[in-house]
């Protein structure tokens, strides 16, 4: 399971120092994809099969073959250099706007990869106890 937060930053060739704690659980070879809210999805081998299995288990309809093509489209097989390193193409640095600071969050099974300045702009907790009141209604309780 991934948690945490933690700020790196990204050189001009679009490299990127995965952080440690984040590169054990990752493995030698993982998958990189557009994310929802402007951010990248970062997913170890063994969640990316799994979600690609739900996502072949979607209707076909115009909604479930678009969402399809979004993930899969922009995914991309990354390795994790001698440095610590990864390097995020082009197309997937512009998706998430990331040009000099960037910030890792663990969340469970995947890690999301964001521009400081959208991380900032999108994550406003102020509302967290009313969206945990919501919750119940799915069944969590905290």
């Amino acid at each position: 399971m991934f948690m945490g937060e933690y700020n790196h930053s990204i050189d001009a060739k679009g490299r990127i120092i995965v952080p440690a704690k984040l590169r054990e659980e990752l493995g030698e070879e993982f998958v990189v994809t557009q994310g929802l809210d402007g951010c990248l999805f970062v997913y170890p081998n063994n969640e990316w099969q799994s979600f690609v299995e739900k996502l072949k288990t979607l209707p076909g309809n115009r909604e479930a073959r678009q969402l399809q093509r979004y993930f899969l489209a922009g995914a991309v097989t990354c390795e994790i250099d001698k440095q610590g390193r990864i390097l995020i193409p082009a197309k997937l640095r512009e998706h998430a706007d990331l040009i000099k600071d960037v910030v890792f969050v663990g969340v469970l099974g995947k890690i999301e990869v964001w521009s400081k300045e959208r991380w900032e702009a999108n994550n406003d907790f102020g509302d967290v106890e009313s969206i945990a009141e919501n919750m119940s209604e799915m069944g969590i309780s905290f």
